[in-house]
């Protein structure tokens, strides 16, 4: 097992060909603790789409966030390409049931539950553009299956239920327009486990409630972005990271390191590195990851944006969210930044609209001619982005490269999103133990 270069994983559950847990020594000049690691993957359909698709998928997705002793680390090997012209997704294997059943899941920050397509099934989808085996889980053949009901207080939907001798219902709505509905159930997880510095490994496994999805609808179903479920990685309880850090097997915490090239690293537990900046997590009238944005700066300038834009409440704030492709800025904040960043390469480049993308065209040298973003957080953090952090290749026009921006402007117009795009190369650790976000530049491809 390779841990990332020059990092303390503070424990370790590494993802291969499978889903591993793996728990292993990792010792530092304050501690010893028994630790963590998990896979996943990220994959693009074969067919490119266009962007006001993957437009109109963030903004569905964003409209739902306004409704809205031995402990270690999961860690996802990533694959895939980060063109934001395509619409990807991230995924890694899980087994579950005794004896296991193997399913590849979507890793969803923006959402709790773990819910698996399971027989039988109306609407799920048979065939995948991903290139992935698609699979049902049969709880029929699974000795260790156990079905919830409005009985059983662990149920997630426990005080919804009218009728207690029902079963636990399942009923998910996603931000794109997708539904998953069905009933939970408990089951065991499967995993390996590395004992200590040996690498010896063993099996082991934790039932965990999740969801059996017998009825879906939008674009879960659809061939392009087919999955066999989602694994939610949100705040609540009803998470799985949640539930297996409560019974200390897991910690409150995961990182990710996203390759600007595609690809990267997942890792659930703590990635500690000297140059590690936090921002508090807002805990109130969000179950989201949300921090307090606090100025924008170009080239070392703060720009004149009212501050108010910025102030958390139920309609607004800063998210950072790992399934937004691009980034989404608040309205008062858009127009100053486009105007800061086409006045630093003006008489350099051309500027054009390009399905309301603000877009230039300019030799690929030209992208040096971009100056620096830079955004401020509450506790002093703040995000250096650089011109290969907010800028993509969409298009050729004339025969010469067109770059774009990868901001836009929230369809909610005090939303600001963080996505992928300006989360790449760099480790980002969601801290819920310490309820806070850091970050620091770094070179994913050392992973």
């Amino acid at each position: 097992m390779e841990a990332i270069n020059g990092l303390l994983l503070i424990g370790m559950l590494i993802f291969t060909a499978n889903f591993v847990f793996v728990l292993a020594h990792v010792e530092s000049s304050t501690d010893r603790t028994s630790n963590q690691i998990l896979k996943l993957e990220r994959t693009f359909p074969t067919n490119e789409v266009g962007l006001q698709n993957m437009k109109f998928r963030d903004h569905k997705r964003h409209s739902k966030i306004l409704e809205g002793n031995t402990i270690g680390i999961l860690n996802f090997s990533l694959n895939g390409a980060s063109d934001p012209s395509l619409a990807g997704l991230y995924y890694t294997k899980i087994r579950l049931g005794s004896p296991p059943q193997e399913f590849n899941v979507d890793f969803d920050t923006g959402s709790d539950d773990l819910w698996i397509n399971c027989k039988p099934c109306v609407g799920c989808p048979r065939l995948s553009q991903l290139g992935i085996e698609l699979n049902l889980f049969d709880p029929a053949i699974s000795y260790s299956a156990k079905p919830l009901t409005c009985l059983d207080k662990e149920c997630p939907t426990y005080h919804q239920c009218a009728n207690k001798n029902r079963s636990c219902r399942l009923s998910l709505n996603y931000g794109d327009g997708s539904l998953a509905s069905g009933y939970y159930l408990t089951d065991m997880l499967q995993f390996d486990t590395i004992l200590g510095p040996s690498n010896l490994t063993a099996n082991s496994s934790a039932r965990v409630i999740f969801g059996c999805s017998t009825h879906d609808e939008g674009l879960i179903s659809q061939e392009g972005r087919a999955i066999d479920g989602i694994f939610g990685f949100g705040r609540r309880e009803s998470s799985v990271i949640s539930q297996l850090s409560s019974r200390r097997i897991t910690p409150r915490i995961f990182s990710h390191c996203l390759r600007g090239d595609g690809g990267g690293v997942l890792v659930i537990g703590e990635i500690r590195h000297a140059a590690m900046v936090y921002s508090p997590l807002v805990t109130s009238n969000t179950d989201h990851y949300n921090i307090n944005l606090q100025s924008i700066s170009v080239d070392g300038h703060k720009l004149s944006i009212n501050q108010n834009v910025f102030i958390t409440s139920e309609s607004q704030g800063t998210f950072v969210d790992s399934g937004t492709t691009l980034s989404y800025l608040a309205t008062e904040a858009y127009y100053p930044l486009m105007e800061a960043l086409t006045n630093a390469i003006s008489g350099h480049a051309t500027p054009f609209i390009l399905n309301g993308q603000q877009c230039y065209k300019l030799s690929t040298s030209g992208i040096k001619l971009f100056p620096q973003v830079t955004f401020n957080f509450a506790g002093g953090a703040s995000m250096l982005l650089m011109a290969k952090d907010y800028l993509f290749n969409y298009s050729l026009q004339d025969g010469i490269s067109s770059m774009c921006i990868g901001f836009q402007r929230s369809n909610f117009a005090s939303m600001t999103i963080l996505g992928d795009l300006v989360l790449k190369d760099k480790i980002v650790v969601y801290d819920l133990a310490h309820q806070r976000i850091g970050w620091v530049e770094y070179n994913c491809k050392k992973n």
